[in-house]
């Protein structure tokens, strides 16, 4: 594969900085390098992967991050402009079972990769008549995302006009985004169990199901066309991304945090570190919440340049435990999902009370099962990553000892009514609470996918690449088009394209400055939706 050569940089040209290292600034990153342009990467940890993190525990690495891998072809195309590819870096395999889902009167059902053996097993599981809703629900979420895929997802400015003037109005109706996805789903299923199970989709972009717009069911959609397990962990994806940062001629340093985004005559000049040194910039772009932007965490200077998210908008948090222990009495896969019996309580207690929930959802990832169906154990003590949600709060409370406590204690009696007891686990079980989350990702209260997607309007709303300082741009989960892996990294290639439409170009090499004839845009673009 051939890459055109790109201009020329001389070293003394000032670059365009990245803060972050997370999947959306490496992409932005990567993007800009293959088309020329000086980047340096500024990282406040000793990794890239931003949200994307590992977790040591003993002697064992365990992804405590995004854990599902869908829209391969984001990543695809991202390597194939850096003129590699993806499979060269990568070693994917698609996962033949979505994920194994559970309930504490013993049911359980398989979501497959192969729409008709899913189509059975909820036959099987239900009845042959939600067997046949299912058929049907299949194609109302294609339609969804067919409808929201390129007027939506990869515009860089959406709006609810756009879309009516992409889609039609009969076409908008089709996609039925005024009503919750909890209610839509009421009239897809008459099984309850099928209806939660398929309204915990909207988790995935940290929201309610009882809130939620019903376009979210594009999210089954997106995983049907695939679900791929990376060899060496998810964490291996950022890794790979940093390395061809690298190798296309990016500057990557770690450890190096932010505390002032610089401007000179209303527009960004560069940033100041916390060590006082300064680094001079052609633009600026912010791979971190937007509310640390919003909120003066980079400076004064530039608070006003993006609209920030209240902590009565945020999206779920979540307690985890990262841990190497023995499953035993129940068939773990790769992914496994363990419902409660009150799910309307569980995100009443997160979003109207504010509290952990008294009945949680588990969900677990096994980390050294394959993507069969057998799902087969490997021998001795394995790698888990468990999670239930969580109300982001972690600026304002950090929840008790006894809280937590109570709060495991809730979420592992689940399990033993499902039929799973974990035993052996190690003393060095890694717990993060919203707190913890919030020192990781600074102003988002421990959201973990930026502000919520509750009400039709929810997802316009979300800040887009370009601020209102000019040379300061945006790029990551809580950005268009929302969180996730392959959401983020779409955002970070909008961000590049974004500088590279507004660059300014002179015998072919980048100067990175303004001028009155062709000035950085003073606009804010909104929009987002995602699935991971």
């Amino acid at each position: 594969m051939h890459v055109s050569p790109a201009p020329s940089a001389s070293a003394s040209q000032p670059p365009v900085v990245v803060i972050g290292a997370g999947i959306a600034g490496l992409a932005t990153a990567v993007r800009l390098s293959a088309k020329g342009l000086p980047v340096r990467v500024l990282e406040r940890t000793a990794s890239p992967g931003g949200k994307m993190r590992e977790v040591a525990v003993g002697d064992a690495r365990i992804d405590a991050g995004p854990t599902v891998m869908t829209m391969r072809w984001v990543f695809e195309d991202l390597f194939a402009e850096a003129g590699t590819s993806l499979s060269d870096h990568v070693t994917l395999t698609p996962a033949e079972i979505l994920a194994r889902h559970a309930w504490a009167d013993g049911s359980r059902l398989d979501l497959f990769a192969d729409r008709n053996r899913t189509i059975q097993a909820i036959s099987d599981f239900a009845s042959p008549a939600e067997g046949d809703r299912y058929a049907a629900f299949c194609e109302r979420s294609a339609s969804v995302y067919e409808t929201l895929e390129d007027g939506f997802i990869k515009g860089s400015r959406p709006s609810p006009v756009e879309l009516v003037q992409r889609a039609g109005v009969s076409g908008l109706m089709g996609i039925d985004p005024f009503s919750t996805l909890w209610a839509s789903l009421g009239k897809q299923f008459t099984d309850p169990r099928l209806r939660q199970l398929f309204a915990r989709y909207s988790t995935y972009c940290g929201s309610s199901p009882f809130k939620a717009p019903a376009t979210l069911m594009l999210v089954a959609h997106v995983e049907r066309e695939g679900v791929w397990l990376v060899e060496g962990g998810m964490h291996r994806i950022a890794r790979a991304l940093a390395d061809l940062a690298q190798s296309l001629g990016v500057e990557i340093t770690y450890d190096a945090e932010i505390s002032e985004i610089l401007t000179e005559g209303g527009a960004v000049s560069g940033v100041k570190l916390a060590s006082g040194d300064t680094i001079s910039a052609a633009a600026v772009v912010s791979n971190s919440d937007v509310s640390a932007v919003a909120t003066g965490l980079f400076g004064a200077n530039v608070s006003k340049a993006a609209n920030g998210t209240t902590p009565s908008e945020r999206s779920l948090s979540a307690v985890t435990w990262s841990m190497v222990a023995r499953p035993v009495g129940f068939p773990l896969l790769r992914h496994t999902v363990f419902f409660c019996d009150r799910y309307q309580d569980e995100f009443s207690d997160i979003f109207s009370a504010r509290r952990l929930p008294r009945a949680p959802t588990v969900y677990i990832c096994a980390q050294d099962r394959g993507a069969s169906a057998d799902g087969a154990a490997p021998d001795g003590p394995e790698r888990l990553f468990c999670l239930a949600n969580a109300p982001a709060t972690g600026d304002a409370r950090e929840f008790s000892e006894d809280e937590l406590r109570a709060y495991e204690t809730a979420a592992f009696e689940l399990l033993g009514r499902c039929g799973l007891t974990i035993e052996d686990a190690t003393s060095e079980t890694v717990r993060t609470t919203p707190s913890d989350f919030e020192a990781l990702f600074p102003a988002s209260g421990g959201a973990l996918y930026g502000p919520a997607s509750h009400g039709w309007r929810a997802s316009f709303n979300r800040a887009g690449s370009r601020t209102r300082v000019p040379g300061l741009y945006l790029a990551g989960g809580s950005v268009h088009p929302g969180p996730g892996i392959p959401m983020a990294a779409l955002s970070g290639k909008q961000a590049a394209d974004a500088i590279l439409s507004d660059r300014i170009m002179e015998r072919g090499i980048w100067t990175g400055h303004r001028t009155s004839r062709n000035p950085f845009r003073r606009a804010a673009t909104r929009g987002g939706i995602w699935t991971r």
